[in-house]
């Protein structure tokens, strides 16, 4: 199991007590009035995994491209880069951001292999997936009837999308009418082109399910009083710095990103406009360019570090003693882990000494167990500050401007 550590400056009394209460009790209204169908989930999704697993729909395959955007691509992808450093999978190629060189780039990833195409949006509408889906399409001179079996569509059962695969008998995984794109990884989303690819997503969901299980029995409180604090003092802290210690967590930070701005970000019920705003760093790399702006600059950040116990690999810095440099001789004949593990650590308390509120998450290993739990620990942190926010969590109104404007700028063209 992870750890979870609060630095903050949270007096338990008895307000507190009652804003976790509130919290707990409106996540749980979510839940029994299917506001938002997440919590279910990691049970539903477990009979998707033993369907992929059983069945053998598909050409034979040893590449994925995927062709999604936003929160039909950023989870998927946040757990396939955590767990591809230690695990065998086929290679999942990423169709996202319509930029000319990437795409290009990609084709050339795909030259000479057997590829499975899995084309991803909610509302079956997405410009930049649809548009990349075709291009694909004629780049490999795929007929949608003929090569059914090397494409599948995962997207809303009424979608224009999910129409296109009946009609030409493709294969369609449905994403449940009230589960929002950046709360879908552990649906059709993340667990079709992840069981796919071979990772073990029973593992992720599993412990995706003990974790909603522990947090229902509330022997997760470490969640809702972290909700309480950053609902309480966001004015005062606007910013939460996601500081993860361990390059493949990268992708994850982009998650969290997504998770935590689209949620949060919103007009409350009394038209003032709110939310915390997430920023994501990976140590030890970016303490040479922000950890300085956190320890002397303005005090409106508060900062979450991500750690790894156990890497699972022994690389060790040698013995060797080299003339002029022998500034870092302290550090030999540790390992890497060892290293990064106390670069944490150190910043942690520097932190700590300036008076930053911080809190820690340890994961054992960087594993599918470890992803799952964290996946629904962020979940659960969105929901229960936004419930605290009194806003709706699960809607992005603010997003859907910019996609009118774009749709009326090219009819007008």
């Amino acid at each position: 199991m992870i750890e979870y550590e609060l630095h903050l400056p949270l007096t338990l009394d008895s307000d507190i007590r009652n804003l976790m209460a509130n919290a707990y009790g409106a996540l749980l209204h979510e839940k029994e009035r299917g506001v938002t169908g997440y919590y279910t989930l990691p049970e539903e999704s477990m009979l998707l995994v033993q369907e992929l697993i059983n069945e053998h729909t598909f050409a034979p395959f040893d590449a994925i491209a995927l062709y999604g955007i936003g929160g039909s691509s950023l989870g998927t992808k946040a757990i396939d880069a955590a767990l591809r450093p230690i695990r065998q999978a086929k290679n999942i190629v990423y169709f996202e951001n319509p930029d000319p060189r990437t795409i290009e780039s990609n084709y050339r990833k795909l030259a000479g292999k057997e590829v499975l195409h899995v084309v991803i949006s909610k509302s079956g509408r997405t410009i930049e997936t649809l548009s990349q889906f075709k291009a694909s399409l004629a780049y490999f001179g795929l007929d949608p009837k003929k090569d059914a079996k090397r494409l599948a569509v995962i997207s809303d059962v009424d979608s224009q999308l999910h129409r296109f695969a009946e009609e030409f008998g493709i294969k369609s995984f449905a994403i449940p009418h009230n589960v929002g794109g950046r709360f879908s990884v552990l649906s059709a989303v993340g667990i079709v082109p992840l069981t796919l690819a071979g990772y073990d997503t029973a593992a992720i969901l599993m412990a995706a399910q003990e974790m909603m299980e522990r947090f229902w029995a509330m022997h997760e409180e470490h969640i809702l009083q972290k909700a309480v604090f950053i609902a309480r003092n966001w004015h005062r802290y606007p910013m939460n710095v996601l500081f993860s210690y361990a390059d493949s967590l990268e992708n994850f930070n982009k998650w969290y990103v997504q998770l935590w701005g689209e949620s949060l970000g919103k007009i409350d019920r009394t038209g003032q406009r709110v939310g915390p705003t997430p920023i994501g760093h990976i140590g030890a790399v970016d303490q040479h360019s922000f950890l300085q702006l956190l320890m002397q600059g303005p005090k409106d950040k508060t900062v979450t570090f991500i750690k790894v116990e156990d890497f699972g690999m022994d690389a060790k810095i040698p013995d060797l003693k080299l003339p002029y440099l022998t500034s870092s001789d302290f550090v030999n004949d540790v390992s890497f882990a060892t290293l990064i593990d106390a670069e944490c650590d150190a910043t942690k308390d520097a932190l700590l000494h300036e008076g930053v509120p911080v809190d820690i998450i340890t994961l054992p290993r960087l594993d599918e167990a470890a992803l799952g739990e964290l996946v629904v620990y962020y979940e659960l942190l969105t929901s229960a500050v936004g419930a605290l926010l009194e806003i709706d969590t699960y809607d992005q109104p603010g997003v859907e401007l910019g996609k009118k404007i774009l749709r009326e700028r090219f009819a007008d063209a």
